[in-house]
């Protein structure tokens, strides 16, 4: 029995303060993580907060542009969303002919992903100054993201943690991994056991990001 309770407080601490498991079911970040990449997160420096007291501990860690965090939607802080910072508090950010521009420079972006051909909603976007204590974020897939060119700003303090690795990568569409309907998520779970060795993309396996 005690080994048992040390095991669980070992798990508790270790998903508090250092790593969680994380699964990403959406598009936004293709190019760079992949529908069904499921993911360690490092949330030791960013001031992990500590269960039922909700406290925060402080954050250790400055984020920089081009860094890639999750964090609390700001609309609705029960959703976390996986992006890459593209302009921290305090820059003048920028987008002319969808080329992200940071305090007037050019940023190369070689991790960016645009499959829209000509004019889309997001290649254009008037200069914007990031307020003090906030971040603008972007998807990698700048086509098909919803990201601070549509809701705004992320506060500093609602980032979570950054991706480690992928553990592990299963090949599904979003909508198998978004659906809450609990009889089509014991089909989809079911459906994992039989084509776990043929689905998973085992390349990914390990992948450092």
């Amino acid at each position: 029995m005690r080994r048992i309770l040390i095991a669980v407080l070992i798990i508790f601490f270790l998903k508090t303060f250092v790593g969680e498991a994380s699964v990403v079911p959406t598009a936004s970040m293709e190019g760079t993580i992949l529908v069904g990449d499921h993911l360690v997160l490092n949330k030791l420096l960013y001031g992990p907060e500590i269960p039922l007291l909700h406290w925060r501990l402080p954050m250790l860690k400055n984020i920089h542009r081009g860094e890639i965090v999750v964090f609390h939607y700001p609309r609705d802080p029960s959703q976390t969303y996986l992006k890459r910072v593209a302009a921290v508090g305090g820059d003048l950010v920028e987008i002319r002919n969808g080329s992200l521009y940071v305090n007037a420079e050019a940023v190369n972006e070689p991790y960016a992903v645009h499959h829209a051909p000509g004019w889309s909603r997001h290649e254009h976007m008037s200069p914007l100054v990031v307020p003090a204590g906030e971040l603008f974020v972007m998807g990698d897939n700048r086509d098909n993201s919803s990201d601070s060119r549509d809701w705004g700003f992320v506060p500093v303090s609602n980032v979570i943690g950054e991706p480690l690795f992928v553990y592990w990568s299963y090949d599904a569409p979003s909508s198998r991994w978004l659906d809450e309907n609990f009889s089509h998520q014991m089909a989809f779970y079911g459906s994992m056991v039989e084509h776990f060795f043929s689905n998973t993309r085992w390349k990914r396996t390990g992948t450092w990001l």
